[in-house]
C-alpha cells in the first residue's frame, strides 16, 4: 500500500460510527523511520481566511484495522467547537480591530 492509497481512505471512529475525514498526512519518528500515527487536518474556516479548526493526531495505537475502503480507528471524537458569537465579531477579533 503506498501513502497516497493509505491518505485516500475514510477514516472512522469504531465506538459511534462517526466518519472523521481522510488522513491528510502522516507522522514518523526520525530515528527509526516507523510510523507514529495519522494527521487530520482540521477544517478551513471561511475558505481559509480565518485559518483552520485544530487538527487531530491519531497516534498508530489506536488504529484497529486498516480496510479496503476504511481505516477504523478506537480515537476519541474530538468536541464540537464552541458556537461563534458571530462571523463580524469573529472576523474583528482574528484581525486584531
Amino acid at each position: 500500500m503506498t501513502i497516497r492509497e493509505l491518505c485516500e481512505k475514510e477514516v472512522v471512529q469504531l465506538e459511534q460510527g462517526v466518519c472523521l475525514g481522510r488522513a491528510d498526512d502522516l507522522e514518523f519518528d526520525p530515528a527509526t523511520a516507523q510510523l507514529q500515527g495519522l494527521i487530520l487536518l482540521g477544517r478551513p474556516r471561511l475558505l481559509g481566511l480565518l485559518g483552520r479548526d485544530e487538527s487531530l493526531t491519531i497516534p498508530w495505537r489506536e488504529i484497529e484495522t486498516i480496510g479496503t475502503d476504511a481505516i477504523l480507528v478506537h480515537t476519541a471524537v474530538p468536541a464540537a467547537p464552541a458556537a461563534p458569537h458571530g462571523f463580524w465579531q469573529q472576523l474583528r477579533a482574528k484581525l486584531g480591530l
